[in-house]
């Protein structure tokens, strides 16, 4: 068995076409390989972990960490499949009646997902006094009602429970009594402040419950079929990693973890802490902002199948622009995307045989790049083939200006399969970098990803003071970074976000603390 400190990192990302797979030691990518997707995932995982392995040229034992990413739970609750009926209890009574769970859900998930709404006394204000004592006859009423509906899954939300927990306990303590096994998720372990929003968010997490754990051990199930002993991780939104225990807990949190592992790999890659990643793949272009080594976080309700929710969500702008994109002339112009053939790249465009232009049929066109039977885009109108790489330019340029928080030029990242598509010279950009491996940028973030811990409460300076409340949210972010596998002796405080609450007594002030560390597992010393 190798040592913490010799050990090697594989890092997996399961996209929705290709699963991605790096073999890493420090800084070093020892072996990189794609495989297409499997519907199951688990195999399309074993696939590549045997691929990168087979190309390492090294056995199963040398390894001290997996790390996944998947886009398995984000696309399972946008295509309505596979999602649990969930009983959605909220703590609030008498306040929040005429905004009722589930209110502002499409038509379509709402149909799927809401097996029984209930609001009962209950809730606090942002000071932690109580609106209204829980009334435990009626949590037992519900969630009586809810077994005898066949609901197994459980969403418990109280108006301010990110500043108290107690009541979402209290709660949850008498809904598993009267439904046994029942899978509760509590709303302050997940949204922030905000009920509507952190409310959906928990009713989300509980409609992916039932297939959470299945998931999951699929992972495990594939790590451990070509015999990897070490623990494996799976990838949050935020750039950090998760135990399988917790994944399967908490589904939710993987949601955007694609485009997060994406840009801290480009970031990783090109050795840059501060720039624009750009991800372009077949379908769509992620751009998204690396601060100080992460991807800045969405400051607004992010909506996500048509449901606002408020947990932590990388900000990212997706375009749709991708390998596959259909070119068209038009009256108007040359058009490039948003609808793309995708996938089926391989079998549609013109160079592999197809019948389709694309974005990627244009490219080879002007020598931008070598894949492919070249000889069917050797004839294209040259007007035709200028004007898309025109409008491919005005896109990229257009996505990179709308994340810029000013006008100054910075640094930009290509990563992804589609960087063959991009200038080299773009409006914005104070130089463009495409590393080596930025093909497989997602999984090299997956391998670089740390365990971490956040805190997002409201805390009243009047109280105790600023010092006092700021080291007390640091202490707790840095707890839970250890409880999730980072050695304490390398946790250090990333970011901290004070916004004062105006219109609130007491010095109230919403603090965010993020803190992060090397995984134990592998020798973060």
């Amino acid at each position: 068995m190798a040592t913490a400190h010799t050990a090697l990192r594989i890092g997996i990302d399961v996209g929705g076409t290709n699963t991605d797979a790096v073999v890493m030691r420090g800084r070093d990518v020892r072996a990189a390989c794609k495989t297409p997707t499997t519907p199951d995932v688990g195999s399309g995982i074993r696939t590549a972990l045997a691929d990168a392995l087979r190309q390492a040229q090294t056995q199963p034992d040398a390894i001290g960490a997996v790390m996944i990413g998947t886009t398995h739970f984000t696309n399972a609750f946008v295509q309505a499949r596979s999602l649990a009926r969930v009983g959605a209890l909220r703590l609030a009574a008498p306040a929040t009646t005429s905004l009722p769970p589930f209110v502002d859900w499409p038509d379509t998930l709402r149909a799927v997902v809401e097996g029984h709404v209930a609001v009962v006394h209950g809730g606090y204000n942002y000071d932690g006094s109580e609106i209204a004592r829980v009334r435990p006859e009626e949590v037992r009423a519900a969630a009586e009602t809810m077994r005898d509906r066949g609901v197994r899954c459980v969403a418990i939300s109280s108006v301010f429970a990110p500043v108290n927990d107690a009541q979402e306990r209290l709660a949850a303590s008498i809904v598993k009594q009267v439904i046994p096994g029942a899978a509760i998720t509590m709303s302050h372990a997940i949204g922030r402040v905000g009920l509507l929003e952190r409310e959906n968010a928990a009713i989300m997490n509980a409609s992916l419950a039932g297939m959470a754990d299945d998931v999951v051990r699929s992972f495990g199930e594939a790590v451990a079929s070509l015999g990897i002993r070490c623990p494996f991780y799976v990838s949050q939104n935020d750039g950090t990693l998760m135990p399988p225990a917790l994944a399967a807990t908490f589904p939710v949190l993987t949601f955007a973890s694609g485009p997060t592992n994406s840009i801290r790999g480009g970031g990783f890659l090109s050795g840059l802490d501060d720039c624009i990643v750009v991800d372009i793949g077949g379908t769509t272009t992620d751009v998204g902002v690396l601060q100080s080594g992460f991807p800045r976080e969405s400051a607004i309700a992010v909506d996500i199948g048509g449901v606002r929710t408020n947990f932590r969500m990388p900000d990212v702008l997706s375009i749709g622009l991708g390998g596959g994109s259909r070119v068209r002339a038009t009256e108007r112009g040359i058009t490039v995307g948003p609808d793309s053939v995708g996938f089926r790249l391989l079998q549609e465009g013109l160079v592999f045989g197809g019948e389709t232009l694309t974005a990627t049929d244009v490219a080879v066109a002007a020598g931008k790049a070598q894949c492919g039977d070249a000889a069917p885009v050797r004839g294209l109108d040259r007007a035709l083939v200028d004007g898309a790489l025109a409008r491919l330019r005005e896109l990229l340029e257009d996505a990179i200006d709308r994340v810029k928080t000013s006008s100054s030029d910075v640094p930009v990242v290509l990563v992804g399969g589609g960087t063959i598509l991009a200038h080299r010279d773009l409006r914005g950009a104070s130089r463009v970098v495409v590393p080596e491996q930025a093909s497989v940028a997602n999984a090299v973030g997956a391998a670089i990803a740390q365990a971490g811990g956040e805190v997002d409460q409201v805390y009243s300076y009047a109280a105790r003071g600023r010092e006092a409340e700021l080291a007390e949210a640091k202490a707790a972010a840095t707890a839970r970074a250890v409880a999730a596998g980072a050695n304490p002796a390398t946790v250090r405080v990333v970011d901290v976000e004070e916004l004062p609450l105006q219109y609130l007594p007491g010095g109230a002030v919403r603090v965010r603390v993020k803190a992060v560390g090397e995984l134990a597992a592998v020798g973060g010393a």
